[in-house]
């Protein structure tokens, strides 16, 4: 076996011991204990970090990452719901929440006409503290009372529900866009790192559009579990 593939296996056996945020051995140290080039210990690292099992932070070393958060592709469980099912504790920040005119593509997707108001909220999510993703959810402007509603400890769709529309149906798209320096701000991450972004239109009973949301994930921190079948060869 190769050093640094020895070396590797010794450090994945130490992060499933370990809690987030602990500190790894230093490449230095890792060097010393095995025997080896600093090069080939930092080989064994790094393929920890590309693997989203630990992080490096200059001038202080490498720690264990929170692990991400899986979610099938085929539902939109809601965060609240999807954090508490892994044993963590969600909360959200609320960066803005008011009303203003729609944009041409806001009116488009949520069949309004040019110039209605809209809903917009936009709050970072966080799991057990640590900022997951930020979210942008906009509605029709005749659902302004979900302003009231407790934006930060409680459930957008839950006061949607409320006030008599219940979220059916939806459609999404998923891509990967480079962290803009807001995102970095916001989510703690470095300017250009990998984020999944995702957009969805979600409509209620009456196959009425009900919120249209842009939803952008630090890619370190969360995941999306896909099942599908294989079409057998033509």
């Amino acid at each position: 076996m190769p050093h640094y593939q020895r070396i590797e296996q010794a450090l994945r056996a130490v992060v499933a011991q370990a809690r987030p945020h602990d500190p790894l051995p230093s490449e230095p140290d890792l060097a010393r204990t095995h025997g080896v080039s600093r090069m080939t210990a930092r080989a064994a690292v790094t393929r920890l970090v590309d693997d989203g099992l630990a992080y490096r932070v200059p001038g202080r070393g490498t720690f264990v990452a929170v692990p991400a958060s899986p979610r099938r592709a085929d539902t939109l469980l809601r965060f609240t719901d999807e954090m508490r099912r892994q044993g963590r504790t969600p909360s959200s920040r609320v960066v803005s929440a008011g009303t203003r005119p729609a944009t041409p593509a806001e009116a488009d997707r949520l069949r309004l006409r040019a110039g209605s108001r809209v809903v917009s909220v936009q709050r970072v999510r966080l799991a057990d503290g640590e900022p997951v993703a930020t979210e942008t959810a906009v509605f029709p402007g005749d659902l302004a009372a979900v302003l009231d509603a407790d934006l930060a400890g409680g459930s957008l769709h839950e006061a949607v529900t409320a006030l008599g529309r219940t979220p059916a149906r939806g459609t999404a798209t998923l891509t990967a866009r480079p962290a803009t320096a807001g995102d970095a701000a916001l989510l703690g991450v470095a300017a250009g790192s990998a984020l999944l972004v995702e957009r969805r239109l979600i409509v209620d009973e009456r196959d009425e559009p009900l919120e249209l949301t842009e939803s952008r994930y630090a890619g370190e921190r969360y995941s999306l579990d896909v099942s599908f079948g294989v079409e057998a060869p033509a």
